[in-house]
């Protein structure tokens, strides 16, 4: 079915490339009744910069002309019926022939603007995890009535440190939008989705096994954490994995910016990138299960860094496919492992309904053989492993390390 489709897309850009000649070649007769026109005919190369002019027009660079044309479904196949062996070749001779403000007058595009230097995003990475720092140091010095007031505050200075470091650099979306309808910036609703996560693994775990053991019991009291089940290392170890994070996407962006570079075919450039692309989820799930450890013994609190780390590399892998332009995947797998983590937890309080024990009944069995941290891990790894599947395809393409995309690409 895939070859079918491709098969069509190749057909029917030749055939519009050729309607695109065919048509030059009858306005060109038109113009020169003596002839003139078979040029414009035997030149289907021409007649696809026709059908590209915008792109050829405000291109800086071949690789970028090559990604377009990849977006709009060109591929090595359709190159080779326009006489060339891939679509970067193809590309570059199309570069090369559009006009240049030093060619024929024409201006060229606009250059591409530089992004934030390593030095200003890296201090940005920074500040969730010195924020989540001095949030716990602060909850902990502090008693009685105070406490829920500090970790209030503490909770939206980090949130505001998270938004800081997504703002900028290699984690930030924003300077992917697009001029028309389309938005490459994060979607609100995945966004409030991955703050909930979060907030699972704050409180989640503790308070589904104190549903399970019949409780909780009362409210905050002003002792250690109060009567309300809290887990504050896999917070701070997730705030402190935003810098892992922000190196990560950023090694991933310039070694698959040197793949491109040196790439000639689709096929040999998708070949490439995959591997880089699980190596560095690979790289950050470690950097995260370091921390994870780190921050439970720091706190003395039980917490297993499998679950800590599924998390992490959950949200990794949906904030690098919203980078490159796949909002719809993140979204839609974030607010699933949501849902699910929720329905555990609401299925074990809706149990002590009377005639309604047999809801909790999967549940009791999942923590009885993997503990309350089994259902994140279960949840969020199965949703990391979904959207790695789905990222291992769409950023292995080339269109989605275009610096300004003719289109942003579509997951759907």
């Amino acid at each position: 079915m895939a070859a079918d489709r491709a098969d069509g897309a190749d057909r029917a850009d030749v055939a519009g490339s050729a309607a695109d000649s065919a048509g030059g070649s009858s306005a060109a007769r038109a113009r020169h009744p003596r002839g003139g026109g078979a040029a414009a005919g035997a030149d289907p190369v021409k007649a696809l910069m026709l059908r590209h002019r915008d792109l050829c027009e405000r291109a800086v660079d071949p690789l970028e002309i090559a990604a377009g044309l990849e977006a709009h479904g060109v591929t090595d196949r359709t190159a080779a019926r326009f006489r060339h062996r891939d679509v970067f070749s193809l590309a570059e001779e199309m570069y090369a022939r559009a006009g240049r403000a030093d060619g024929d007058g024409t201006p060229a595009g606009p250059p591409p603007a530089a992004g934030p230097t390593p030095a200003r995003w890296a201090v940005r990475a920074l500040l969730p995890g010195a924020l989540s720092v001095l949030a716990v140091a602060a909850l902990r010095w502090t008693t009685g009535e105070a406490r829920p007031v500090v970790g209030l505050l503490g909770l939206l200075a980090v949130v505001a440190g998270v938004r800081a470091a997504l703002g900028r650099g290699p984690l930030s979306s924003e300077g992917r939008s697009l001029p028309g309808p389309h938005d490459w910036r994060t979607p609100p609703g995945a966004r409030a989705w991955a703050y909930l996560l979060v907030g699972y693994a704050l409180l989640g775990d503790g308070l589904l096994h104190a549903g399970l053991t019949g409780g909780p019991d009362g409210l905050p009291d002003g002792g250690r954490y109060g009567d309300w089940p809290i887990s504050l290392a896999p917070l701070l170890a997730l705030a402190l994995s935003c810098a892992p994070a922000a190196w990560s996407a950023h090694l991933f962006r310039t070694g698959v910016g040197r793949k491109l570079a040196g790439s000639r075919g689709l096929e040999e450039f998708a070949a490439t990138a995959r591997p880089l692309l699980l190596g560095v989820v690979a790289v950050h799930l470690a950097a995260v299960s370091g921390l994870a450890v780190l921050s439970a013994v720091a706190l003395g609190e039980h917490s297993t860094p499998a679950a800590t780390a599924a998390l992490g590399a959950l949200l990794l892998i949906a904030r690098l496919l919203t980078v490159h332009g796949f909002t719809h995947a993140p979204g839609v797998v974030l607010r699933a492992v949501g849902w699910t983590e929720i329905t555990t937890v609401c299925l074990v309080f809706a149990a002590r309904l009377p005639g309604c024990g047999l809801l909790s009944q999967p549940v009791e069995t999942v923590v009885s053989v993997g503990g309350a941290h089994a259902v994140p891990l279960i949840a969020c790894g199965a949703g990391a492993l979904v959207l790695l599947f789905h990222a291992c395809r769409r950023l292995a393409l080339a269109s989605a390390h275009a610096p300004a995309a003719p289109r942003p690409p579509s997951d759907r």
